[in-house]
Order: C-alpha cells, then structure tokens, then sequence
C-alpha cells in the first residue's frame, strides 16, 4: 500500500508491500510498535531506534519527538485519488490556525502580530504532561493574531496564533 505522509511542509511517498518499506522509493529497514495502553510507539528505522507519542488529531495524528510536537497526516493511494479527483487534495501554500494540540500551560509565546514564519518555526511553547513542548507552525506566512499569554491555560482545540498567507 502506498501512503502520502506530510509533516508540516514536508512531504514523502511511503510504499509498504509486506515487510518490505521504501521511502521515496529508497527501500529501508522498518518496525513500527505499539506500547500497550500508551500513545506511545517505538520505531526502529535502518536499526536506529526511537519512541514517541502519538495521538489522534482533528486531521491526522500529533506526534511527540524529544519535546517536540509535530502535525502528521497519512493518506493512503486510494484516498489521495479520491480527494484530487474532488478538488480536496489541494494544500494552500500559506495560512491558517494553529490549535493547542492538548491541554496546557503556555510557558512562552515566540511570535507576535505581524511577524513572518516559516514552515517548522516555533509558535508556542507549552507545558503538557510535565513536558515543555514546542509547537510549530505547519506552514509560511504572516502571524495575523496571537490569541493566548504564557500563563495561560488552554484546551485542546484552543486557537494559539493565527496565520495568514503573505500577499
């Protein structure tokens, strides 16, 4: 089966045909596992190990890597199809809202109204699970408004920062 997995603006072709994995058509040695009753996972990619957390998201999954947190979709072949077909496949180059991807405590805010972002730079910091987890933004453009103060605490699904696509 062949999946299409975006992270932030990052994207890669994943092919999985039995044990055998490629990405972007490179073949690799890979094992994912499930820890029961956790979100975490532990991934041995090429015999290098790593774990993370991983949790399911509005539209897609949230996964936690060394303190950082990272939106991921995964869509397989057949669905790609489908939402290009439907004129839903189209990602836009710049905008939108970042949410808190759980409950927390906004630690440090790192962008203001009117400063410029690229794909992956940090928006927020918030402490969740003991844990200070950086979030970034998915995507480039202006910061439109930040809605949240450190100090504050917030829901999952509360908008942190809004960003718009610079003209």
């Amino acid at each position: 089966m062949k999946y299409t997995v975006v992270v932030g603006e990052h994207t890669v072709q994943v092919d999985v045909q039995g044990d055998a994995v490629s990405v972007d058509g490179a073949p690799i040695q890979a094992r994912l596992a499930s820890v029961p009753r956790t979100p975490l996972r532990q991934l041995a990619l090429d015999g290098r190990a790593r774990t993370f957390a991983m949790l399911r998201a509005e539209d897609g999954w949230l996964v936690q890597v060394a303190g950082e947190v990272w939106s991921v979709s995964v869509v397989d072949e057949r669905t790609q199809q489908l939402r290009e077909l439907t004129g839903q496949g189209k990602r836009g180059t710049g905008g939108g809202v970042i949410k808190a991807p759980m409950p927390g405590l906004v630690l440090r805010v790192e962008v203001e109204p009117g400063m410029r972002v690229e794909p992956g730079a940090g928006v927020v910091v918030l402490e969740a699970m003991k844990m200070e987890n950086e979030i970034k933004s998915p995507t480039g453009g202006v910061v439109r408004s930040v809605r949240v103060v450190a100090g504050q605490a917030v829901e999952k699904g509360v908008v942190l920062v809004e960003i718009i696509e610079e003209a």
